[in-house]
């Protein structure tokens, strides 16, 4: 037993203290007020974070004004899910409305496979952070949904009102018809 506990002496010299553990904690804010612990590395996958903890430190709690509770909770399983794997770079333009033809991992298309409401508000809160991975991941889920549908299709697909005439309409297809022949 003397050897064993002899041979962890090393570890005696090496201060630590409760606080050590905590030292890589940042406390991000909700815009409602609820407060997420979360390890630097994987909060700093968001540029506006780490911009804030370069200048100012990770003593305070970092304010998100602009993301709501379930969606920060969505963006830290996403980071979390990307800390030690990156998010693989997505085929532009899209080949396929299947995400995974275009190199999304599974877990990515099972992440964004959520509501339309939700989907924006990701989308809102990835530009915010300034988290690219995502916004190109959350962009690439709305471009799919749009791939391959007439326009009145993407009008019905998100609730878009048709405000013009036929007539403008007609000039619009006709000023615009090199994108459908492409």
């Amino acid at each position: 037993l003397a050897q064993v506990v002899g041979s962890f002496s090393f570890l005696a010299s090496v201060p630590f203290s409760p606080s050590d553990a905590m030292a890589d904690m940042l406390k991000l804010k909700s815009s409602q007020g609820d407060v997420f612990e979360v390890d630097q590395d994987t909060a700093c996958q968001s540029a506006l974070i780490k911009n804030m903890v370069e200048d100012s430190g990770t003593d305070e709690e970092i304010p998100l004004p602009n993301v709501k509770t379930p969606i920060l909770a969505k963006v830290i399983d996403y980071c979390k899910h990307h800390k030690d794997s990156a998010a693989e770079e997505i085929q532009k333009p899209l080949k396929s409305a299947n995400l995974e033809e275009c190199g999304v991992s599974e877990w990515d298309c099972n992440f964004v496979r959520i509501e339309q409401e939700e989907l924006f508000e990701l989308i809102l809160a990835a530009n915010y952070l300034d988290i690219k991975s995502l916004l190109d991941l959350t962009c690439a889920k709305v471009a799919s949904m749009i791939k391959g549908k007439t326009p009145e299709e993407i009008r019905k697909q998100f609730n878009i009102v048709n405000d013009f005439t036929p007539e403008e309409e007609a000039q619009v297809r006709e000023e615009n018809k090199w994108c459908e022949d492409a």
